[in-house]
C-alpha cells in the first residue's frame, strides 16, 4: 500500500535511497549504474527505482525541486517506508573560490531563512545538520575510491532566483556558505527529527565568481564521480 506521493509498496523500497532532484537522473543512474532495476514510482513523474549495485538492494528516487518537494518525499521514505538513510546526490551553485567547476562537495551543515523546519516542528534555528557517522562512511570511500571531495557549510534556499545578487555575498561571508542548492535543509531536519540518517553530496555545476556554466553534457559526466561515491557508500552501509 503506497502513500498520496508514492504508489509502491513498503517491500519495493530499499532501506537506504539516493535522491537526485531530476526524474531523469534517477533514471539514468538506474540504466547505467543498477541490475535488475525496477520502477516502484511514476506518480507526479517523480521516479524511482529499485535495483542492486554489486549485489547490495537500493532505491534510488528523485526529490523534485526545493525544501517542500524533499520534505514531503523524505518524510514518507522515512516514516511510511522505514528507510534508514537517504543520500542526496545534487548540483550546487559555488559562491567560493574554494570550490571549482564539477568538484563534488559534502556537506558539513546546512544554512537557510526557510521556516520549513519551523513548520514541520517547531525548530527555530537556521542550521541543520547531516548524520556524522554517515558523513564519516562517505569520507571513508572517498579515500578507498580516490575521489576527491571538498567539505564545508551550504546555503539551502527556497528562492532560486532573487532580485538582490548581493545578497549571495553576505550570505557567504556571514555564514561561511560555499555555494547554494534549494533541498538539504528539509532532508537533514526530516532525519534528525525521525531519528534516521541523511548526507548530501553536490557537484558544482555552475560558478558566481566564474560565471561558469556547465553544459548538459558536461553536467552528466561531472556527476560521475558524486553517482560512484554514493553507490560506494552504500555498498559500505550494508555490510
Amino acid at each position: 500500500m503506497g502513500t498520496i506521493h508514492i504508489e509502491a509498496n513498503k517491500e519495493e523500497i530499499a532501506k537506504i535511497v539516493l535522491m537526485p532532484g531530476d526524474p531523469l537522473r534517477a533514471q539514468f543512474i538506474a540504466e547505467n549504474y543498477l541490475e535488475d532495476a525496477v520502477q516502484i514510482n511514476k506518480v507526479r513523474n517523480m521516479f524511482g527505482f529499485t535495483g542492486y549495485y554489486k549485489g547490495i538492494r537500493v532505491t534510488v528516487m528523485s526529490s523534485g525541486m526545493g525544501g517542500p518537494s524533499m520534505g514531503i518525499y523524505s518524510h514518507e521514505l522515512f516514516n511510511k517506508y522505514d528507510v534508514d538513510a537517504i543520500i542526496r546526490i545534487g548540483s550546487t551553485g559555488a559562491y567560493s573560490e574554494k570550490l571549482n567547476m564539477h568538484d563534488v562537495m559534502l556537506v558539513e551543515s546546512s544554512w537557510s531563512q526557510s521556516t520549513y523546519a519551523k513548520t514541520y516542528s517547531g525548530y527555530e534555528e537556521d542550521i541543520v545538520y547531516p548524520n556524522s557517522e554517515l558523513n564519516s562512511l562517505i569520507k571513508e570511500v572517498s579515500d578507498n575510491l580516490n575521489i576527491s571531495i571538498k567539505t564545508g557549510r551550504i546555503h539551502s534556499t527556497d528562492a532560486f532566483y532573487t532580485m538582490d545578487k548581493s545578497v549571495l555575498h553576505h550570505i557567504r561571508d556571514t555564514y561561511g556558505c560555499l555555494g547554494v542548492e534549494m533541498e538539504s535543509f528539509a532532508l537533514l531536519h526530516n532525519a534528525n527529527v525521525a531519528g534516521k540518517k541523511a548526507a548530501c553530496l553536490l557537484t558544482v555545476a555552475d560558478h558566481a565568481l566564474t560565471n561558469e556554466k556547465a553544459t548538459v553534457e558536461e553536467r552528466q559526466h561531472a556527476f560521475e564521480n558524486m553517482i560512484k561515491l554514493a553507490l560506494g557508500t552504500v555498498v559500505e552501509y550494508s555490510k
